[in-house]
């Protein structure tokens, strides 16, 4: 077909004779593949952003909720602390039998906190440190406080969610 002649239209014959149904021109057919390419960006997006999995029973893989640690009572000292790693959370004995559980991650930068000693969580990145017993923010450049878990005390252990 050459530029000068006409555009078939639905139900008329094109000029090489055949009939052809409603012609879409290319602007329509961009649009709708931006739209659809726009919608499978938006779905990997969201799967994205959908958390990872975990290992914890009833964690982000089972769907079921967060993830939970196990862990002995023993295993945090009076007016000290542990930080977990694999976990990322830091338990806390303040006072003989008083338990607090904290996110590891720090608020100022992201880095794992490195230890409790004294009744002060700190982070050895950027010198900021936390309230062990609060998880409120005592010095350095953190804007915000640990996020708090939740501590339950069964017998000989501590379950942190």
């Amino acid at each position: 077909m050459s530029q000068s002649d006409p555009l078939p239209t639905a139900g008329h014959p094109a000029p090489d004779g055949a009939v052809r149904g409603q012609e879409i021109d290319r602007r329509t057919v961009v649009r709708t593949a931006g739209v659809v390419g726009l919608g499978v960006v938006g779905v990997a997006a969201v799967a994205a952003c959908g958390g990872g999995s975990g290992t914890t029973a009833g964690g982000p893989a089972g769907g079921a909720g967060p993830a939970k640690a196990v862990i002995k009572v023993s295993d945090i000292p009076v007016g000290g602390g542990k930080v977990f790693d694999a976990t990322k959370i830091v338990v806390t004995q303040p006072s003989a039998g008083e338990f607090k559980a904290f996110s590891a991650i720090c608020t100022h930068k992201g880095c794992t906190v490195a230890g409790v000693a004294n009744g002060t969580i700190t982070c050895p990145c950027h010198g900021s440190t936390y309230n062990a017993a609060t998880g409120a923010v005592t010095g350095g450049p953190a804007p915000a406080p640990l996020p708090a878990k939740t501590v339950t005390v069964s017998g000989g252990s501590l379950t942190v969610s």
